[in-house]
């Protein structure tokens, strides 16, 4: 597998991916009215989804100040909110799995991770800067989600595998199993067996643009 898809692959795992932010037209979940997941005993409520939303967009807009690289940058990001969610609760997945699996990480390794990180990209700011447009990550979430990196190469590690390899994936599966997700229905369900959301097959739900953001395709 090409190294950089890898690398892609397994930051995507970790963090919430960058896209538009639409508002959907469908009920909410009655069995938890407000949340948009509910993770073993922890509640994402879209509240918490919708913020996390915004400080992508805010990060966005606050390093493109052109509004047709503003615009285009929106355009190549279709779903921010399903991808949001899904990086939120895979985090959570991913986190269960290293703490079955006896694996820690400490601030020091955080920011040695960082500061390498920070020496290849050119900079603190360039590091954030690649990380939001890569990956979609807030610079506000830079740290958490270079822990979970750690957590993902400890778990793969210990394991004897790689992020890619089925094992690893088993490992997040038994995890998500143990967790018993349960997604709001207009954001899709939860695939135990892939630990990745899926689309439900609800033609009649639609997205709507936010009237403050532009529209998408």
């Amino acid at each position: 597998m090409h190294r950089r898809y890898r690398r892609r692959r397994t930051a995507l795992l970790l963090s919430a991916a960058i896209a538009a932010a639409p508002l959907l037209t469908a009920c909410g979940n009655d069995a938890h009215p407000g949340a948009a997941a509910v993770v073993g005993d922890q509640r994402i409520t879209v509240s918490q989804l919708e913020n996390r939303v915004n400080e992508v967009r805010a990060a966005q807009r606050a390093v493109v100040s052109d509004e047709a690289q503003y615009a285009q940058a929106v355009s190549r990001t279709g779903s921010l909110t399903r991808d949001t969610l899904h990086g939120m609760v895979l985090d959570r997945v991913l986190h269960q799995a290293a703490q079955d699996a006896g694996i820690t990480v400490s601030r020091k390794e955080i920011q040695e991770m960082r500061s390498g990180l920070e020496q290849q990209a050119g900079g603190a700011k360039a590091l954030e800067t690649t990380w939001l447009q890569e990956y979609g990550v807030a610079p506000a979430r830079l740290e958490e989600n270079l822990r979970l990196q750690l957590e993902a190469q400890k778990l793969a590690a210990k394991l004897g595998t790689d992020t890619t390899q089925p094992e690893f994936w088993k490992a997040l599966s038994e995890a998500s199993e143990k967790l018993d997700i349960d997604l709001n229905p207009r954001y899709g369900s939860w695939d135990v067996q892939k630990s990745g959301r899926v689309d439900a097959k609800t033609p009649w739900v639609r997205e709507v643009s936010a009237p403050d953001a532009p529209q998408t395709a």
